[in-house]
């Protein structure tokens, strides 16, 4: 299956967002986990929240290349 981000034409209507074609439960879990780190960036007070976001990207990039 191939990731399809937000366009921008979110709805909650049926099973899937007529945006991007994912399944509601696979956008609600996917803004949880956002949520959930941009809450630990705020947390640890991080003035340099873009380098924080490029390696949390790098961080997930590197762990569905090397699954452990």
């Amino acid at each position: 299956m191939k990731f399809r981000p937000c366009n921008g034409g979110c709805t909650d209507k049926g099973t899937h967002c007529d945006g991007c074609g994912r399944s509601h439960e696979e956008v609600a879990e996917f803004n949880h986990l956002v949520k959930g780190l941009a809450a630990q960036a705020l947390e640890q007070g991080y003035e340099n929240i873009e380098d924080y976001a490029n390696s949390v990207a790098k961080s997930i990039y590197y762990k569905l290349e090397n699954p452990s």
